[in-house]
């Protein structure tokens, strides 16, 4: 049986908290296409501050595409695609970065340099506001420990700071990339399938985590996820991606086992 759904998210009020601002992420009629292949198909997407949304479908849904658009990754081929209210297509250089500094990723593979410490790659959160001097001279003498350690401790590797990372597990590597996130002090989280490397135990323990972590501080998530049973127990919103569009956009509740089989079925 699985555990109850966490609590709705409170009525949407725009990214800044404030009735009638922009919200967090919009999508509207967006296509996508690479090469020859229509990725996503005229998608419609909004997201509002403090929400919690996981994207769910097969393989080959368009579901990394998806969340590349939210972070600014990806430009869409068509439609109009808007974070925090700012079009990504119609900034600057200097803009761009500071944008995306506002959206944290995570990634299914964490994206650490494994032979660097901890310290490290917890810091490289802070990149987008760092010069490069200060980065590198960051690398010889770590800078803002204090910050790094309490952020640590918040994702159950206090003490961790100075062990090389590729000699941590997988589920302690992804608890890095967490840290990294809340050392960013992003506005809203966008992860991409961060626990299909994990087994079940410890893909429940992040979820759980990351779930908990951006309540915490009223952060927006979009989390992609092929564990069904994850979007529904730690997600205030789901949202059924197949071959490119939207098929449903419901509360956890509403995903009936026909939606979620019907999403997953193999044509013939």
């Amino acid at each position: 049986m699985r555990p109850p759904a966490p609590p709705r998210a409170a009525p949407p009020t725009g990214a800044s908290g404030r009735p009638g601002t922009a919200p967090v992420f919009s999508l509207r009629a967006v296509t996508v296409v690479l090469g020859t292949t229509k990725v996503l198909d005229r998608v419609e997407l909004t997201v509002e501050a403090g929400e919690r949304v996981a994207v769910i479908g097969p393989s080959g849904a368009g579901k990394t595409t998806l969340l590349s658009l939210l972070n600014s990754t990806r430009l869409p081929t068509e439609g109009e695609v808007r974070i925090l209210g700012t079009d990504p297509a119609a900034v600057g250089t200097r803009d761009l970065r500071r944008l995306r500094g506002r959206v944290g990723t995570i990634h299914q593979q964490s994206h650490l340099v494994g032979p660097l410490r901890v310290v490290h790659n917890v810091n490289a959160g802070r990149l987008h506001r760092w010069t490069l001097a200060r980065a590198l001279l960051s690398l010889a003498w770590p800078r803002d420990l204090a910050e790094a350690r309490h952020h640590l401790a918040r994702v159950g590797l206090a003490g961790r700071l100075d062990e090389r990372t590729d000699r941590l597990s997988g589920g302690e590597q992804q608890r890095v990339a967490l840290a990294r996130v809340l050392v960013q002090g992003p506005c809203a989280v966008v992860a991409d399938e961060p626990v299909a490397s994990l087994d079940p135990a410890r893909a429940e323990e992040v979820m759980a985590l990351l779930a908990g972590l951006v309540a915490e501080g009223g952060t927006t998530l979009v989390v992609s996820l092929h564990a069904f049973e994850l979007a529904l127990a730690h997600c205030d919103r789901v949202v059924g991606l197949r071959g490119g569009r939207v098929v449903f956009d419901l509360a956890p509740e509403e995903v009936t086992p026909q939606r979620a089989a019907a999403l997953y079925q193999i044509d013939r």
